[in-house]
């Protein structure tokens, strides 16, 4: 029988658990956010909150429970327009967005404190912000987004660690473009970007990186609707993207299986229809917080989420501290650790 990823093994020659990511296997680490920082932890930044209005919340919840989200700090940049990535223990917000200012400024967190976040000492080759993320243990990776006068077809890496060394060109995109809502969808070894935006219309285009090397994205699939304004996260296995609008605000879910390639599939329905919201998860579950209702539109601030083994819809999590759209969750648990 073929093997299916998330198989786990114990290979003997090692002494270490292996998990099968769908062409390969690869070693489980001994870490994990349970013995960091007591579960997964979703780091909430910027945003557009309404109540209080400022843009330089962070706010977090713990994944493996529910309940209303805790202040953290502060970010450095106010900002609605993050790219985000994480290890086990350090936490970047990279760009930012305010009316009519982008930046390349990159600030970090640690996770398991709390507190306001730190300059990097280093910036992205292009100040832009609204793009697509993925990151591992050790390397983030930050597609598109818009710099202000266009979509962008540029994708920058960095060590997350390396405090002071400033981003690096990647690759491009195959398709110029924004996320509009917040998306980190990746395993051990691969990013996905799907959804978003390009000039002029909604897309459900599917691309994927190789995250431990260089170059361009490749296609992937596609999405089952034209999704701009989407939330997506991952465990290392599944990714799923929720919501957007094209303009019609959407309620479906679709999933992909991050190790292959292939058309996303029908996976329920969120709590509410939203869109411009964002997005965290960890090796069981995915959230999605804040965002844009239809009516009005209107901010909200209500958390929903959903186990990843369900093909279920999403039910109610808790609160953010105030209503906000466009909102940027990290998290300690997610699928490229």
């Amino acid at each position: 029988m073929a093997l299916k990823a998330g198989a786990i093994r114990f290979n003997t020659d090692s002494s270490q658990l292996e998990m099968y990511d769908g062409g390969k296997w690869t070693g489980i680490e001994a870490t994990s956010p349970d013995l960091l920082t007591g579960g997964t932890r979703a780091v909430i930044a910027g945003g557009k909150l309404t109540h209080p209005a400022r843009q330089d919340v962070i706010q977090y919840v713990n994944l493996n429970t529910t309940g209303n989200a805790v202040d953290f700090g502060d970010v450095l940049n106010a900002s609605s327009g993050f790219f985000t990535a994480a290890s086990r223990t350090r936490g970047i917000y990279a760009g930012a967005y305010t009316p009519g200012t982008y930046t390349n400024s990159i600030e970090f967190i640690t996770i398991s404190s709390t507190g306001d976040s730190t300059d990097f000492g280093a910036d992205l080759t292009v100040a832009r912000g609204n793009g697509w993320s993925a990151s591992t243990s050790t390397r983030a990776v930050f597609g598109g987004g818009f710099d202000g006068g266009d979509r962008s077809t540029v994708i920058d890496y960095m060590s997350i660690a390396s405090t002071g060394l400033p981003a690096q060109d990647f690759g491009d995109l195959v398709q110029k473009g924004l996320c509009g809502g917040h998306s980190q969808v990746q395993s051990k070894t691969r990013g996905v970007f799907g959804g978003g935006d390009t000039p002029g219309a909604k897309v459900n285009l599917i691309q994927f990186i190789t995250i431990s090397t260089l170059g361009n994205a490749a296609d992937f699939g596609d999405l089952n609707e034209l999704r701009g304004s989407v939330a997506a996260s991952s465990n290392a296995v599944t990714g799923i993207y929720g919501g957007g609008a094209s303009p019609t605000y959407f309620k479906s879910m679709d999933k992909i299986t991050i190790s292959t390639l292939g058309n996303a599939v029908d996976y329920g329905d969120l709590a509410e229809v939203i869109a411009s919201f964002g997005s965290a998860a960890s090796p069981t579950r995915i959230m999605f917080a804040g965002g844009y209702s239809p009516a009005g539109p209107t901010k909200v601030n209500t958390i929903q989420y959903k186990e990843f083994a369900s093909s279920g819809d999403t039910i109610d999590f808790g609160d953010l501290l105030g209503a906000a759209a466009l909102v940027f969750p990290l998290t300690n648990g997610h699928g490229g650790l």
